[in-house]
């Protein structure tokens, strides 16, 4: 029981999921002999739910996957997995599988009404029940913390990530620095794009705070909505949004831009009627988070200071000497 309690308070001790799940996967690893753990990450490719093993062991150590999730040639369709893909509809918390080769259980980590991953445990034997009791334990014990990871990372009104899990999650993006976006359109790359609702302080001086809101709240609605599951979105404050797209050409990722622009467009808001977003974007390598927020920023005060409710890309806008001298931030009122 020790090294199981020594591992659980190491589980807590994480404040990065990917560490809190290779710490759980090791906690599990000590449940039986030649018992194999995996942990599966859910995502949504062309419509439909597809799992890929993210963190798995390989003897008594624990790896990750270095590839994307949409990128990852270990990744499978959930009905490869019948009885998991039953479970996550019904809303289970755990479900088995006995072969030959073994015994298999699977349980699916929720957040809300989300199943956005799966533990999966591999053993030669039958659980005994003391098996099955502890890993349970686990099991919670890494949900209720995930949870609550989950909510110090999201903005509390939109519910979207905040500001501060934006270094890490630019981190992770794949391939920022070896990826350059002016050698060839066509090939996948990164994009940041800074997402602002035009004259939003007219809407709170008119109507109010709480019809402010939920203009807030239906915009990042409307931003799940349209982007992938791989995409990152942030409210950085007030009315400001900022998109990281992965895996995109420019081509796709400006008509993701275009077709959020002209969605927020033609939706009648509550009350409010009709409001306009402007969006700058720019490739997201060749600096420091804060140098690519400013490469969009100027973008998007470059669709301010030209007519609002449209999308631009810094590097176009550099490639045709758009930009001119930059106005210092406190000449003007940019939102």
């Amino acid at each position: 029981m020790k090294p199981l309690l020594r591992n659980l308070a190491e589980m807590t001790a994480h404040r990065d999921h990917l560490r809190l799940e290779v710490s759980v996967l090791s906690t599990l690893l000590l449940q039986g002999r030649d018992t194999r753990v995996r942990a599966l990450e859910m995502f949504t490719r062309d419509g439909e739910t597809w799992l890929r093993p993210r963190s798995w062991s390989e003897g008594e150590r624990i790896v990750t996957s270095e590839y994307e999730a949409l990128a990852d040639p270990a990744a499978f369709a959930l009905p490869e997995l019948p009885e998991l893909a039953k479970c996550i509809a019904s809303g289970g918390k755990s479900v088995g599988r006995v072969e030959e080769h073994g015994h298999t259980l699977w349980m699916p980590v929720w957040l809300g009404e989300r199943a956005h991953a799966c533990l999966e445990i591999t053993q030669p034997k039958a659980f005994t029940r003391h098996q099955r009791d502890v890993i349970a334990g686990v099991y919670l014990v890494y949900q209720n913390y995930q949870s609550l990871l989950d909510y110090s990372e999201r903005d509390a009104l939109t519910g979207l990530l905040n500001r501060k899990t934006f270094d890490e999650q630019f981190a992770r993006q794949p391939g920022v620095e070896s990826w350059d976006a002016r050698q060839d359109p066509e090939v996948p790359g990164q994009w940041l794009a800074v997402v602002d609702i035009d004259h939003f302080k007219l809407v709170n001086d008119r109507f109010g705070h709480l019809y402010g809101d939920e203009v807030l709240i239906l915009v990042a609605n409307r931003l799940r909505s349209l982007f992938r599951s791989q995409d990152r979105i942030f409210r950085f404050g007030g009315e400001e949004f900022v998109v990281l797209l992965r895996s995109a050409t420019l081509a796709q990722a400006r008509m993701a831009l275009e077709r959020l622009r002209s969605t927020i467009e033609a939706h009648e808001f509550p009350q409010i009627g009709h409001i306009t977003v402007s969006i700058g974007f720019a490739a997201a390598q060749g600096g420091a988070p804060v140098e690519v927020i400013g490469r969009a920023d100027q973008a998007l005060y470059f669709a301010k200071e030209h007519g609002r409710n449209q999308v631009r890309h810094y590097e176009d806008l550099v490639a045709s000497a758009s930009l001119g001298q930059k106005v210092a931030h406190d000449e003007v009122e940019l939102f």
